[in-house]
């Protein structure tokens, strides 16, 4: 698959960046001295750690390059590594372990979750926000076009997308067995866009790419043709001719013990 586009990915960066604010609001720790932002994509998220820590050693974890480069340009005080999330391993446990809407992209839960935990210090901090709209048209639809008579053969079921979360509870079970201390909760915000098209430009930058990366850049843009026909049938103007894209959002916030 081709590498992540920064620029896309940044096109609707207020977005993106509010579900950061509002995990970061409920990772309160006095005394963080080392924090790592996993997944930190073009430093948005890593930005706002480091007004919230500005003493902290803060390092962005990343699989792109594209995306690290950005980073780096954009927060030269802060550390930037090309890193697997699965086989990130800290020299030092960290305070705060935070990881904005990228461990959707991660298998394998049941054993990340404990991992990451036990590279935190006592007392740290795993903050952890996911995109949970795989039941969503948004999501489904792709699915829909890509299993069609047109696009069975060249993209069929996607095997290298986004594989479902866990339940809430399975989340919830999985940390406290860790002995950690769990707040964890969904939000659901309805993003105010444009037109359906705008949704596709969002999603070109993330859930589409694994269903556009076995295609020429012809054929790239008669599927998004027929996706966006098929958004169109969903996301009806409303009364400002605006539409709008529901997005739920899973929230985790746990909390070393000292007692484990």
């Amino acid at each position: 698959m081709k590498d992540w586009n920064p620029d896309l990915y940044r096109q609707f960066e207020a977005e993106r960046t509010r579900p950061a604010a509002e995990l970061l609001a409920r990772a309160i720790h006095p005394n963080a001295k080392f924090i790592t932002d996993l997944g930190c994509g073009p430093g948005n998220s890593t930005e706002l750690l480091r007004h919230a820590y500005p003493d902290a050693l803060l390092t962005g974890i990343d699989s792109s390059q594209a995306m690290l480069e950005q980073a780096r340009d954009r927060l030269p005080s802060c550390r930037f590594e090309l890193a697997d999330i699965r086989e990130w391993r800290p020299q030092q446990q960290q305070d705060i372990i935070y990881s904005n809407a990228s461990l959707q992209w991660v298998t394998g839960h049941e054993h990340l979750l404990p991992h990451l935990m036990q590279q935190l210090a006592t007392e740290g901090i795993l903050a952890i926000q996911m995109p949970d709209n795989l039941e969503q048209p948004s999501h489904y639809l792709m699915q829909k076009v890509a299993e069609s008579s047109i696009w069975k053969a060249e993209i069929g079921r996607m095997e290298d997308s986004r594989n479902p979360l866990l339940t809430t509870e399975q989340y919830y079970d999985l940390l406290a067995s860790q002995g950690a201390l769990v707040d964890i909760w969904r939000t659901t915000y309805y993003h105010v866009m444009s037109s359906a098209k705008a949704i596709v430009d969002w999603l070109s930058a993330t859930g589409l790419r694994p269903f556009l990366a076995p295609l020429d850049d012809a054929r790239q843009d008669a599927f998004l043709a027929q996706y966006l026909h098929e958004l169109e049938q969903v996301y009806l103007p409303r009364a400002d001719r605006s539409v709008l894209l529901a997005f739920p959002r899973l929230f985790i916030i746990a909390r070393k013990s000292a007692h484990h």
